[in-house]
């Protein structure tokens, strides 16, 4: 049997091993490693020479936006930078190239870049007097407003907070241009059209390719509550074969409504599942962010001072009924995707998985708890015991200004102790998968897997943050290929094996024949679906 692609000369990793040898692909998946795969090469197959770079699996991302990524793209783009005059630079740019927009949209401000990580609407009035301006920050918690928004929102000095956010106010209760959480709902900010929907979905795809990434889950079909369904754009491209990547679609847990929602996500299961597209995960988001105090704690956030507060963060759901509507969803066969950031909302999550076992038993529906920025101790060895997935972010796990200055003098200490416990959770046997949260944070794997073995950003000379929570390069590598294929439920990838499909991708070096500090030195070179190519450097 001739191959139609035969790798060789160079180290290949496979089985959670590093090794050398020939790989051979036909009809989109891989049918030999080793010497038989050395045998396989023909008059019509193509030889790849790796020339010691490394090959491995293709990258999947567990949770990412990335329709919502790849359109903000195109829009005003704070990212990248803390500076304010650099904001003020680019908002200013992006009103001028679009003098006909009724809005300027976009985001990726940083919390640090404002005393106490809360912007003014005085300097975008300054720039965009006359339009009404709302960027939302990187972590996607919070927005930045100018007077003209608040104005057409009728938000006043009267204008109660809502139960599930804050809005920012000065000293004598006047908005100042930030809005929390729930509060961003109160700006009725126009709907992206269709076009500029698969537009973005189109964009992040190609970024995504180029980052090796060949199949991942985004953790918001469907949206509600003030966010934009993207459910459309990425039914458009499955049904016309533009989606190349594989994607599993989180529908999205109205968090204002309670169980009569469930025969609702199951029509939009059978809608929204075609070609590359399936949609067979629900996204339950639990709790906020704790750089502004609305992630579910076990204990009180401090306040500018040190002192303890009353307020423990939110639950977006109330977690007296989270565990009914987690069991009646994985009877259906739905997986449980929760955002679960603080250990109080970890620990809610895992209760609900927990019931859900007792009334229904093993069943496979994979749950997967995304962020775990805190992680209680008791409650580590439970995801192993549940079958529950640890959906890391390990990008965040770093020291920053965003976490040094905005996160750990407001946590009680124990809690700061217990941030992104990904050693922890390994060595007490959970799996692990890997994400990005993108737009959050950079999609590239290979910058997360940089954070996950030495706790610190790559080019950044900080002291590694909590460095007994780091992990090995084979462990967070396993985590972004096979961890997140099973999260995926696409059990014929995430690995080099016969049968498997040949999602693959190689990288410009062999990331395990060198320092630990220099992982996110390397790039991806090609990039293959189903044995194509869909990147090339």
């Amino acid at each position: 049997m001739q191959a139609d692609l035969v790798f060789h000369g160079g180290p290949v990793f496979t089985g959670g091993e590093r090794r050398s040898d020939p790989v051979a692909v036909r009809d989109g998946r891989t049918v030999a490693v080793g010497d038989d795969a050395r045998d396989m090469a023909g008059p019509g197959t193509e030889v790849v020479d790796l020339q010691g770079r490394l090959l491995l699996a293709g990258f999947q991302d567990a949770h990412i936006h990335a329709v919502m990524g790849g359109v903000e793209l195109g829009q005003c783009d704070l990212t990248g930078t803390t500076e304010l005059d650099e904001y003020v630079r680019r908002i200013a740019a992006y009103a001028t190239a679009h003098p006909d927009d009724e809005w300027i949209v976009g985001g990726g401000w940083a919390m640090e870049s404002f005393e106490g990580g809360v912007p003014s609407r005085d300097l975008l009035d300054r720039v965009v007097p006359d339009r009404p301006v709302y960027l939302i920050n990187r972590d996607h918690h919070a927005a930045w407003v100018n007077s003209r928004a608040l104005a057409i929102a009728g938000i006043t000095a009267d204008t109660p907070d809502p139960a599930s956010g804050r809005i920012d106010r000065s000293p004598g209760g006047e908005p100042v241009g930030a809005l929390q959480e729930g509060a961003m709902d109160l700006v009725k900010v126009p709907p992206t059209t269709a076009e500029a929907r698969l537009a973005g979905l189109l964009r992040a795809q190609r970024l995504l390719h180029s980052l090796g990434i060949t199949a991942w889950q985004d953790a918001m079909v469907c949206a509600t509550n003030g966010y934009d369904d993207i459910s459309d754009a990425y039914l458009s491209a499955a049904s016309s074969d533009a989606l190349t990547a594989t994607v599993v679609g989180a529908l999205w847990w109205d968090r204002d409504r309670g169980a009569e929602q469930i025969p609702e996500l199951v029509a939009k299961r059978e809608r929204f599942t075609a070609g590359r597209l399936r949609c067979d995960a629900v996204k339950l988001m639990l709790d906020g962010i704790a750089e502004n105090f609305t992630a579910a704690m076990t204990e009180p956030y401090r306040d500018n001072c040190g002192c303890v507060t009353t307020n423990r963060g939110l639950s977006f759901i109330d977690p007296e009924l989270l565990p009914a509507y987690v069991r009646e969803l994985d009877a259906l066969g739905f997986q449980p995707h929760f955002h679960a950031l603080g250990d109080q909302a970890v620990r809610n999550a895992l209760d609900a998985i927990e019931a859900a076992r007792r009334a229904n038993g093993a069943r496979d529906t994979r749950p997967h708890l995304a962020h775990l920025q805190v992680v209680h101790p008791g409650d580590v060895p439970r995801f192993a015991a549940l079958g529950a997935t640890a959906n890391m972010q390990p990008y965040w796990a770093a020291h920053e200004p965003q976490m040094d200055e905005l996160t750990i003098p407001f946590l009680d200490p124990a809690l700061a102790g217990w941030q992104y416990p990904f050693g922890d959770l390994f060595r007490a046997g959970a799996r692990l998968a890997g994400g990005s949260d993108w737009p959050v944070s950079t999609p590239d794997p290979l910058q997360g897997i940089h954070v996950a073995v030495n706790r610190v950003h790559h080019g950044d000379d900080a002291a590694g943050f909590l460095p007994d929570q780091a992990l090995s390069l084979r462990t967070a590598v396993s985590a972004y290929t096979a961890g997140s294929a099973y999260v995926n439920r696409l059990d014929d990838t995430g690995d080099i094996r016969p049968g498997f499909r040949a999602d693959l991708t190689v990288l410009d070096r062999d990331i395990f024949d060198a320092p630990a500090a220099e992982i996110g030195d390397a790039a991806v070179a090609l990039t293959f679906v189903d044995g194509r190519v869909v990147y090339e450097a």
